[in-house]
């Protein structure tokens, strides 16, 4: 059925618009696109175009930001055994990477330690505390988990380890008596800007240790380090958390991207050769659908010890063969990953016949905990709807979730199923959990139960945002796209801009690839190419039609040849009265 989707078109004041136009001197397509962002006041525009670290906040304003820098210096001085432990996706190895490496720069007593998804789970658990204590291990900063492992943090303490907790997850009741639990989702912190990743806490973390150790002399005799070069780091795992690239992380992402584009990190560069992307500047689509893939891969299919020698390493050779391990971990995972997805469809197509779906709550012996994210992830594209994946393993499932934009799922499981799982954590849009296999089927009455508290079914539709409707196709030209391409870089809560032009011709339509719908599109003597992934069953529908059309425009870059090449998103064919 076309369109796929609701179409918003939104009503732009042109007091505003004016505004910005006159005191910035932008087109007027950028300045509707900021105001469809929230983005009113001139000097916010003007932040927003121009990313600069100088607009980063005070990092101090964290609550307990301070107590654990203090706590690092304390340990360096007395030399003592630190150990960075981290989460097993892209965001918890680059958090981990970031402060290794900075910390290793003067401090050489300095290890990490990143949990087996499979054996271990997520976050800190006794035998690895127990471990990391019996080599020597004194101090563990946790980054990207650890905000909810109170009796993990109570047990260190017992046998002489001190914790400082560097985390972005929602925030229990109870805090960790830890040295210091840093988040700035704390209902008592100052810091202006929730939305940070790991990363980006880890980073600001490193600015005020920095200034701290230079406050005190520490940097007289030494070489003083320029943050600058971790934010590679900080942009891949901030666009790999799907974290908003607004405030901070934009400004992480678009200089961190500048930084990979410039080649300096010999991982990044073997990553990007495995990519197939020598050649081709990295975006924030590349990073996410290319780099970032291989990274999370090998938490999910491999070790994430290896991503995390990939990133430490300054051996050029040695990052090429991690490289390729980090490849073919990526392929199995997509193997994987489609047979899951396949079985998933199956048994939603099944089920679903005779109800209205509310919730996907899905489980198998057969799937892998390491992929099922992925897969939810799809579903939940699919058919707009929460959805919860779970691996079952001797009547324990291990599941995870990932929601819709109108659903709070963290608090959808606080509110109405927390006496049925074992354990669970996350936030708005993605969870884990731990539940007993008896009780899945009420799990997920509950969750449907939730649901229906906070949604009205029935309007509940994917929507297709327009921010600028154009009257022909000749109208989307290398100067519009350039424009465009100072809103980047894109993604959560900056979308690409979506635009739209009406009674366009399709003079050819075929399937390509993977079902995706290639389509040749005329107007006015102006004729462009457009791609639409995962459409390819519209090809008929659509050939020699007349339609109305929703898209982002992108420079195509194919063999040296660039080509104007239009990203749809829905396409809908007008009614003729």
């Amino acid at each position: 059925m076309l369109p796929t989707t609701q179409w918003e078109f939104t009503n732009i004041d042109s007091k505003k618009q004016h505004v910005l136009e006159k005191e910035l001197g932008i087109t007027p397509i950028i300045s509707r696109i900021l105001i469809n962002r929230n983005i009113e006041n001139p000097d916010d525009a003007k932040r927003f175009l121009h990313p600069s670290l100088k607009d980063l906040h005070n990092p101090f304003l964290m609550k307990d930001l301070e107590k654990g820098v203090d706590g690092v210096i304390k340990a360096i001085s007395n030399n003592e055994r630190i150990v960075v432990y981290g989460d097993y996706d892209a965001d918890g190895i680059t958090s981990v990477v970031t402060l290794v490496k900075f910390l290793r720069r003067f401090h050489e007593n300095v290890t990490y330690y990143i949990p087996d998804r499979i054996k271990e789970g997520y976050g800190l658990n006794k035998e690895a505390v127990g471990k990391i204590r019996s080599d020597g291990g004194t101090l563990i900063i946790t980054v990207d988990c650890g905000i909810t492992d109170c009796e993990e943090v109570s047990y260190a303490k017992s046998i002489g380890i001190d914790t400082i907790i560097l985390d972005h997850h929602e925030v229990p009741e109870e805090l960790p008596n830890a040295v210091a639990a840093v988040n700035p989702n704390r209902t008592d912190c100052s810091f202006p800007f929730k939305d940070l990743a790991g990363v980006g806490i880890a980073f600001n973390f490193l600015i005020a240790l920095r200034g701290k150790l230079r406050q005190s002399g520490f940097w007289n005799d030494k070489t003083y380090p320029n943050l600058k070069e971790y934010l590679d780091l900080v942009a891949l795992g901030t666009i790999g958390d799907i974290s908003p690239l607004i405030d901070e992380n934009r400004i992480f992402a678009r200089i961190g991207l500048d930084i990979i584009n410039e080649g300096k990190r010999v991982g990044i560069e073997a990553l990007k050769i495995k990519s197939g992307l020598k050649f081709n500047p990295v975006d924030s689509g590349e990073a996410s659908f290319k780099l970032i893939p291989r990274i999370n891969a090998a938490g999910r299919i491999g070790s994430p010890e290896d991503a995390v020698r990939l990133l430490l390493t300054d051996d050029m050779n040695e990052a090429m063969r991690i490289a390729s391990t980090l490849d073919n971990y990526n392929r199995e995972r997509q193997g994987i990953e489609r047979k899951i997805l396949n079985e998933a469809l199956h048994i939603i197509e099944t089920k679903s016949r005779d109800k209205t779906i509310k919730s996907i709550v899905l489980a198998s012996p057969e799937w892998h905990p390491g992929v099922i994210g992925i897969v939810a992830s799809k579903l939940v594209d699919r058919y707009y709807r929460p959805a919860i994946l779970i691996s079952l393993k001797d009547g324990v499932g291990k599941g995870s979730g990932r929601s819709i934009g109108e659903f709070n799922l963290y608090n959808g499981l606080k509110d109405k199923c927390d006496s049925l799982l074992i354990s669970y954590g996350g936030h708005r849009y993605a969870a884990g959990i731990t539940i007993r296999e008896e009780n899945i089927e009420e799990f997920a009455d509950c969750l449907d139960e939730a649901i229906l508290d906070n949604l009205d079914m029935p309007k509940l539709a994917p929507k297709t945002y327009i921010d600028s409707t154009f009257s022909s196709l000749n109208e989307i030209n290398y100067e519009l796209i350039s424009q465009v391409e100072r809103l980047s870089p894109f993604g959560n809560m900056n979308p690409e801009p979506i635009l739209c032009v009406k009674n366009v011709d399709v003079a050819s339509a075929t399937t390509v690839g993977t079902n995706h719908l290639k389509m040749r599109l005329s107007d006015n003597g102006t004729s462009h190419d457009s791609i639409w992934f995962g459409k390819g069953q519209f090809s008929n529908t659509l050939s020699k039609s007349r339609v109305d059309i929703a898209f982002s425009p992108q420079i195509n870059n194919w063999n040296g040849i660039k080509n104007i090449q239009l990203m749809m998103k829905d396409v809908s064919i007008p009614e003729i009265l």
